[in-house]
C-alpha cells in the first residue's frame, strides 16, 4: 500500500524486497474485494486508513501486515511461491484494478 504523504511520489516505490508499487491507491479502494482485507472497508469499499487527497495511507508505518506485500510473502506465500511469481501474481491484480478503473472513467466521459 502507500506511504505517507510526506514520504508520497509519484514515481515507483520499492519495498525492502523490491515490489514495483507505482502508489495508484486502487488497492486501498478496493480493500472490499478480498475476505482478508474487508475489515479495513470503510464501508464504501475504501480503506478506512486511505487518505484520497494525498493518495496515500495515514497509518502507513503502523499498517496492517495484510497491507505489506513483502510481510504477506514472509507469511502466507513462501511456501507456495518464488517472490518473483508472487510479484506477478499481486502486479495482475494491480494491472486488473487499473484497467476496472480505466474502463469506468472512460463509460462516465459524455
Amino acid at each position: 500500500m502507500y506511504g505517507p504523504s510526506s514520504l508520497h511520489s509519484r514515481t515507483l516505490m520499492t519495498c525492502d524486497k523490491s515490489f514495483p508499487c507505482t502508489q495508484c491507491g486502487l488497492c486501498c479502494q478496493h480493500v472490499h474485494l478480498a475476505k482478508e482485507t474487508r475489515f479495513l472497508d470503510r464501508g464504501d469499499g475504501t480503506c478506512r486508513h486511505y487518505d484520497s487527497a494525498n493518495k496515500g495511507c495515514s497509518i502507513y508505518v503502523q499498517r496492517p501486515d495484510i497491507c505489506r506485500v513483502d510481510r504477506q510473502y514472509a507469511l502466507r506465500y513462501k511456501k507456495q511461491y518464488a517472490w518473483n511469481e508472487f510479484v506477478a501474481l499481486n502486479l495482475q491484480a494491480c494491472e486488473l484494478l487499473q484497467a476496472q478503473q480505466k474502463e469506468t472513467s472512460e463509460s462516465e466521459k459524455p
